[in-house]
């Protein structure tokens, strides 16, 4: 896979090894005009693909909910330029949150005011929401505080790394049609 012409200052890419258990990836540079290009081997292990259900709870993610500084700018900016079909844009409680849908199928972008920080939340749904989170435990995550959402209970936690996860149980899937089509802001 190149990335320009390494000629030109362009990235190599190359990909060897033995296959499956090992991939080596090196980037290469040439030496032009005065350019030292460097390389970096990278080795990655496979592991098996889990198929038990247990260890995989996540069904598919559904939301990206996203924190926004002003709802009703970043909303015209996700359907006006980007192309998205605003869902909802509720005002509650002193509080702002439209939805908006990028592609046919989810997830959806959920724009927030109440949401602390600037890394969105990726909410994935399950099928069993007490089952889901005593897998999770089991594989050495630590249960944080749940809470209900209008779809059904919800698990929100800070990976390790920093991402923000969420996991909820789908107990009433009428609740984005009852708000579809409203128009607070």
């Amino acid at each position: 896979l190149g990335l320009g012409d390494p000629g030109e200052g362009g990235l190599d890419i190359g990909v060897s090894g033995p296959e499956p258990i090992e991939k080596r990836g090196a980037i290469h540079a040439a030496k032009d005009s005065g350019t030292i290009w460097q390389t970096a081997s990278v080795t990655t292990e496979r592991s098996e693909p889990a198929t038990d259900a247990a260890a995989l709870p996540f069904e598919r993610l559904d939301f990206v909910y996203m924190p926004s500084r002003d709802v009703a700018a970043d909303m015209r900016y996700f359907t006006d330029t980007l192309g998205g079909r605003l869902i909802f844009a509720v005002e509650a409680m002193e509080t702002r949150v439209a939805m908006i849908a990028l592609t046919d199928e989810p997830p959806r972008i959920l724009l927030a005011d109440h949401l602390e920080g600037d890394r969105p939340i990726l909410v994935y749904r399950v099928p069993q929401f007490t089952e889901a989170l005593d897998a999770l435990e089991s594989r050495g995550w630590k249960r944080e505080r749940s809470i209900e959402i209008p779809h059904g209970p919800l698990c929100s936690f800070i990976a390790p790394g920093g991402q923000r996860i969420a996991v909820y149980e789908l107990a009433r899937p009428d609740v984005e049609g009852h708000f579809a089509g409203r128009l607070d802001f």
